[in-house]
């Protein structure tokens, strides 16, 4: 039963990633690691999947070995929530557009203040350590 529910809330992160593609406010990346972390308890070749992917691959074994972000990711982000805040502000009528602004603020300084791989080939490999 444990299985089933890290391999239904891994499709969940995965589907809400490919959502996030399109929508601002949604990241993709983070929903993608959620995803692998659900894979690797529920689904060896989805997970194996997820590591294997060259667009996603790299980003999750950055985080895994090094909780580190690309300052090329920390750019993609930040556009991204700075997309989300000039839509709320367009879009929708105070007090409600305050919300994903905040959401926005915070996700950007958090982003902003992980740490950043050496180097895509140091960080893809298990026993790198900072």
């Amino acid at each position: 039963m444990k299985r089933q529910l890290y391999l239904l809330a891994g499709l969940t992160a995965l589907g809400l990633g490919a959502i996030g593609v399109v929508l601002p406010l949604l990241p993709t990346v983070p929903f993608v690691i959620l995803a692998a972390f659900c894979f690797a308890r529920s689904s060896p070749r989805l997970e194996a999947w997820l590591l294997d992917h060259k667009i996603f691959g790299p980003h999750i074994l950055n985080w895994r070995n090094n909780r580190a972000i690309t300052k090329k990711g920390k750019r993609a982000a930040l556009v991204a929530f700075l997309a989300s805040i000039i839509i709320a502000l367009i879009f929708v009528k105070m007090p409600w557009n305050l919300i994903p602004i905040a959401a926005a603020l915070i996700g950007g300084t958090w982003i902003w203040t992980r740490n950043e791989p050496v180097s895509m080939r140091e960080a893809e490999s298990p026993t790198h350590k900072e």
